[in-house]
């Protein structure tokens, strides 16, 4: 029963738990390409959404959630409660739709075909795998490509056929996929933050 399994389901410990995101974390911040590509990461969204643009966001499972959350982010406030909101879009997230294009096109295409409907050139896409080879996010990047978006890419260590599809890559050190996941959420939490402080510098409120 899950009520007797051991914290962690391997027997590890929070404290184990908590020791190797921090060591993780300290990877990724030591490690400078990461560092180059939350900046880019950060300037193409900043000019996608100071031009109009908006972002688009899409991931499976977990990932999806971590969209939809950073999505909030960006709509709601991040720190300053009287900036205005920032134009970013979950996909996958309209039940309707995603069922419809799921079973008339196929699961592969549930991001895709809302992306071509709903995207511009000058819009941006934060696109979630953690194994760099989800099918419909591959979909997802191809049509961004083919719109002219810029696509940042949330992924492992190695970012799988993803990569190659990708503007920027925000990869992770080498670790299991909760890790990963926790990492896509700190380099979330950053680049919302820092899009608040741009684009909103003197709003002056913080939650």
């Amino acid at each position: 029963m899950a009520s007797q399994r051991k914290s962690g389901g391997n027997g590890a410990s929070p404290a184990h738990a908590l020791g190797e995101a921090a060591r993780l974390a300290t990877e990724a911040q030591r490690n400078p390409r990461i560092g180059r590509a939350l900046a880019q990461a950060l300037e193409c969204s900043f000019k996608s959404l100071r031009g109009g643009g908006r972002v688009f966001l899409c991931g499976n499972g977990g990932s999806m959630g971590e969209a939809t959350h950073l999505a909030g982010e960006l709509v709601g406030p991040f720190y300053d409660r009287k900036r205005r909101p920032f134009a970013a879009i979950p996909l996958g997230f309209d039940a309707s739709s995603l069922t419809a294009v799921a079973n008339d096109f196929g699961y592969e295409q549930v991001f895709a075909r809302q992306l071509a409907g709903l995207a511009k050139r000058g819009d941006v896409l934060w696109a979630l795998t953690t194994s760099g080879k989800s099918p419909n996010v591959l979909a997802a990047l191809r049509e961004a490509k083919k719109l002219g978006l810029a696509r940042v890419l949330f992924t492992n260590h190695h970012g799988g056929p993803a990569r190659r599809l990708a503007s920027v890559v925000l990869s992770t050190p080498k670790a299991p996929t909760p890790r990963v996941q926790e990492l896509h959420l700190v380099y979330g939490h950053w680049l919302c933050e820092q899009l608040e402080a741009r684009l909103a510098p003197r709003s002056g409120r913080r939650r």
